[in-house]
């Protein structure tokens, strides 16, 4: 089988979930046999290094990347592109998002034209356009998949209706919706009017490589909770530079990393020095590579605290490298982990509470850690692309 699978990032360059969601999946797919083509946008002066680096990673030969000469990248804003197209030195590329959204979507019309394969896979709103103009020149059936809505990256508050009409034409006009999790299949339904039996659920999971490097405490005394994500309204950093004041008064040793980075990371600061914790919280910017290992592996705790998750695939990396996880109720991580503390984002006591009882307790993190990692051991990307191609042909006529 062969799939012409459209995302605005993949590895191993990627700066969130989707990335580390589309190349996992995509491995996945490989080893049950799937040819992948794997179309992305790419400025021009930074498609070879991205090419380079594909074959430095050696990603199997059953995928094939295409990259389109585009400046679309993961979570840009309408302002964020605008102020970037203030740059452009010509006028190759559109003024605003959503003319380069329909840029990206003409210039997939051409691969779709000229490229073999039995389905479309799109992945997010960015690309649904793609994937729409493909299934038409094609008439090869689409899919589209849902990793997050508008509606989770505002909280519900401002949700921009140019984005929330492509969402909706993407997943009416497709002939199947995949979602990460019930949480976003009963958001699709209720926002989206899209009918649940057309919508179809596919669990993320873990990538089970690891790099194995050396990552020491800040001091020796030190206790270090982690909060690994974008600093964005979506993921709940405020939750969580509450939740470190009421920690830090009852545990005085533990320190805070925030990890990410994102619109909110000023007022974060800002709040740190309001609650008299600027010196206990370290803002360590946007991590890559090895730096997120050595994150996982230094921290006692890690702290999910988001308020709208539709997945949340950082919590199960944390517990791949030992560490326990405390999540939002309101993600969708949440249900595949049975043996991990979930709480709602909101409730700052007790997130406090259990996060500091894990520090002041190491019995109790170890058990934690233990049993999470024991469940963790049957998720699998192999197992969520053989879910994938189960829908594959339920599509394929």
């Amino acid at each position: 089988m062969k799939v012409l699978m459209f995302g605005w990032e993949f590895a191993p360059i990627y700066s969130g979930g989707l990335g580390v969601a589309c190349a996992g999946l995509t491995k996945g797919l490989v080893k049950h046999n799937v040819h992948v083509t794997f179309v992305i946008p790419k400025k021009k002066r930074d498609i070879q290094t991205h090419v380079n680096l594909i074959s430095a990673a050696e990603i199997m030969e059953k995928i094939k990347t295409i990259c389109i000469d585009s400046p679309l990248n993961p979570y840009l804003s309408s302002t964020a592109y605008s102020k970037l197209a203030e740059g452009f030195s010509d006028s190759l590329y559109g003024q605003n998002l959503f003319e380069e959204v329909h840029r990206f979507s003409e210039a997939a019309t051409e691969i779709a034209k000229q490229e073999s394969f039995d389905l479309i896979h799109a992945h997010d709103w960015m690309t649904y356009k793609a994937g729409l103009n493909a299934k038409k020149v094609s008439g090869k059936p689409l899919i589209v998949h849902v990793h997050a809505t508008e509606f989770d990256r505002t909280g519900g508050n401002g949700v921009n209706q140019h984005v929330y009409d492509i969402e909706r034409e993407g997943m009416h006009l497709a002939d199947k919706v995949i979602t990460v999790s019930n949480y976003t299949k009963k958001m699709v339904e209720k926002h989206y009017g899209v009918s649940p039996d057309k919508i179809e659920v596919v669990h993320n999971a873990v990538d089970w490589d690891s790099h194995n490097v050396e990552a020491p405490k800040i001091t020796e005394k030190d206790k270090i909770v982690l909060f690994l994500g974008r600093i964005t309204l979506q993921k709940g950093p405020d939750y969580f530079v509450e939740m470190a004041k009421k920690v830090s008064d009852i545990v005085p040793e533990a320190k805070f990393v925030v990890a990410g980075s994102g619109e909110m990371e000023a007022r974060m600061i800002h709040r740190a020095a309001e609650l008299g914790i600027g010196n206990k919280i370290l803002f360590a910017g946007f991590l890559k590579g090895d730096d997120i290992e050595r994150a996982y592996k230094m921290a006692d705790v890690y702290v999910m605290p988001s308020v709208s998750e539709p997945f949340g695939i950082t919590p199960l990396e944390a517990i791949k490298y030992g560490t326990p996880a405390i999540i939002s109720k309101q993600s969708g991580v949440s249900e595949i982990l049975k043996n991990t503390i979930k709480v709602d984002f909101w409730d700052i006591d007790k997130m406090a509470n259990v996060v500091a009882g894990i520090l002041k307790y190491p019995k109790l993190k170890e058990t934690i850690s233990e049993e999470a990692l024991k469940e963790l051991r049957k998720i699998s990307w192999e197992n969520s692309a053989k879910r994938c191609l189960e829908i594959y042909n339920q599509v394929i006529k």
